[in-house]
């Protein structure tokens, strides 16, 4: 158990033996917080699993000379929110962290890495037996680097107890886990700010020109705003202050574009736009006037806005307040190579965007994109940048990484081991991102962990060849699909399934073979209609059984199996 190594330490001497703690207990204050008492039971629940004890759990005693001979688990208010502390001495342990999350990290922390316990999915914690184990003595401590970290998967929206173990801070108000951290995802909310079903029928003056007509699509959160137009800056100041009034605890808001090429061009925004060498020059000076107005209200509050597609360019003159946010996103990406490859031009304009707000902004947030959105059943390459790309968000200064996924669909390609790689990263983007992802596929899928190490080499070794660069939206050509190496990457799958050596880890790589599936129907050639009935009938068996929502961001899998249906 080597992939995890997170903890800073300084070693004091000798080992604690686990065998000696038979009499130990487990302790909290009597006033402990609902997350202490939270992390002192997951405590005893999994050491006593995995060190074969039945160590009690209690309040602290003033009577018990020492400490001697217990597990203290509480709050610091010495550290930060999620900051970790942890003693080992050979006579008691101490578990810290800070006062929201900290303390849960903390016991989680030291069960994965002092321990070996592995919180892989929801459905399966890899226990060792440690009986025999020892703890080297002396002080850890770990502060996370990303003070936002999402790994978007809707096992972590479903199960918040499991986001907690993968440490995911933005998904539950749950007490017992410590809350959520207090900033929001900057997000797309000019549609909250300016409603059209409000004002679009009254003032559509409010709202983008484009191609001398104002825009009334209400896609994508449209339509976009006049930023220009003085009316729309007060009423977009008026609502973002009382959404602030509304919802006193967080730490910003967003002040953003919808999601829709269809910015306005009216003479004003335009006249912005040119002198400033991007249309972010009309929607920075917005941002930055409403951030003015908000700050006289909420001066601790700041205003977030994203650098998204036609505004991720930064102005030449305008800079951002010093209370607004920007959230870089990545969508142009190639998503097979890191971002800061030399060899793929694709990525170069984003690097360059990078730096160039780097030099006029200090809170900078990063939405990264990390699933094929087209086909979220789809095999899909990118488990070789999630890694490189994490470090370079954090060379950069993110504060903040959303890591997107299929975040509204369940049992999406690879989207066990993908949640288990991305969390761990964004929690400590120092890992060895593939000894993480070897660590996971041997402990998961067991016997059949070979052939899909085999299926992940040959998949992004298959792209590499061709030359390609997927974006986030490929098809299955983009993804190195086609007849043959559809063929190939399903007879890695039906090897595993071969090797598979007991009915729990033939149902995990059922599950992973999926994509495999679709990549037969949607880009395997020529196939007799026999053998396209049963593999149809296979795959929707299959998306069933194992509870495939979305085939895609916009398509539900119901409505994909009444296609194939009538074919």
């Amino acid at each position: 158990m080597s992939a995890i190594k997170t903890l800073k330490f300084q070693l004091s001497g000798g080992d604690l033996l686990v065998s000696t703690m038979r009499n130990w207990r487990i302790v909290v204050s009597d006033d402990a917080t609902e997350t202490e008492r939270y992390a002192s039971e997951e405590f005893q629940k999994w050491f006593n699993q995995a060190a074969l004890l039945a160590l009690p759990l209690g309040t602290s005693d003033e009577n018990t000379a020492n400490n001697d001979g217990q597990v203290s688990i509480s709050v610091s208010d010495t550290v930060d929110d999620e900051e970790i502390r942890i003693t080992v001495e050979k006579e008691r342990i101490h578990i810290s962290g800070g006062a929201t999350r900290g303390v849960l990290y903390a016991v989680y922390q030291f069960l994965e890495e002092l321990v070996g316990i592995r919180f892989l999915t929801t459905d399966h914690t890899y226990i060792p037996i440690v009986a025999e184990l020892t703890i080297p003595c002396g002080s850890y401590s770990y502060k996370p680097p990303f003070s936002f970290r999402w790994s978007y998967y809707r096992e972590n929206s479903n199960e918040p107890e499991f986001a907690a173990k993968r440490k995911v801070n933005t998904v539950t108000d749950a007490e017992k886990l410590g809350g959520k951290t207090r900033q929001q995802l900057i997000n797309h909310s000019f549609h909250v700010l300016v409603p059209y079903g409000t004002y679009g029928e009254s003032h559509p003056e409010y709202y983008a020109l484009v191609d001398g007509k104002r825009d009334t699509n209400t896609h994508g959160g449209g339509p976009q705003l006049c930023v220009t137009n003085p009316e729309v800056i007060e009423v977009a100041s008026e609502t973002a202050i009382q959404r602030l009034a509304d919802n006193p605890n967080v730490a910003n808001i967003s002040v953003s574009q919808a999601d829709t090429a269809a910015y306005c061009r009216c003479e004003q925004c335009e006249e912005l736009n040119e002198a400033e060498g991007t249309p972010m020059g009309s929607q920075l000076t917005f941002v930055n006037t409403v951030a003015e107005r908000i700050e006289k209200a909420y001066p601790d509050v700041k205003i977030g806005t994203l650098a998204y597609w036609y505004t991720r360019k930064p102005p030449k003159t305008v800079k951002p307040r010093h209370n607004v946010q920007i959230q870089l996103c990545s969508i142009e990406c190639c998503t097979l190579h890191a971002i800061d490859n030399l060899d793929c031009e694709q990525n170069q304009a984003f690097c360059a965007d990078t730096n160039a707000w780097g030099k006029i902004c200090n809170d900078i947030w990063i939405w990264n994109y990390n699933t094929n959105f087209r086909f979220y059943d789809l095999p899909f390459p990118n488990l070789r940048s999630i890694g490189p790309n994490v470090r370079y968000f954090l060379q950069n200064n993110a504060k903040g990484v959303f890591m997107q996924a299929n975040g509204n669909g369940l049992t999406g390609e690879f989207s066990d081991l993908r949640n288990y790689l991305i969390s761990h990263l964004i929690w400590n983007p120092h890992l060895d991102d593939q000894e993480v992802l070897t660590e996971f596929v041997h402990l998961h899928y067991s016997a059949a962990a070979p052939a899909i190490m085999e299926y992940i080499t040959f998949l992004h070794d298959n792209v590499e060849e061709r030359n390609l660069h997927p974006r986030c939206f490929p098809s299955p050509e983009d993804v190195g699909l086609d007849a043959e190496s559809s063929q190939r990457v399903f007879d890695y799958f039906q090897e595993a399934l071969a090797l598979a050596d007991n009915s729990e880890v033939k149902a995990r790589v059922e599950k992973a073979s999926i994509p495999v599936y679709k990549a037969m129907l949607v880009a395997g050639g020529e196939i007799a209609p026999t053998r396209r009935r049963n593999l149809i009938a296979e795959y929707i068996a299959l998306c069933k059984r194992y509870g495939l929502t979305h085939t895609a961001e916009h398509q539900v899998a119901e409505a994909y199996f009444e296609e194939l249906h009538k074919q």
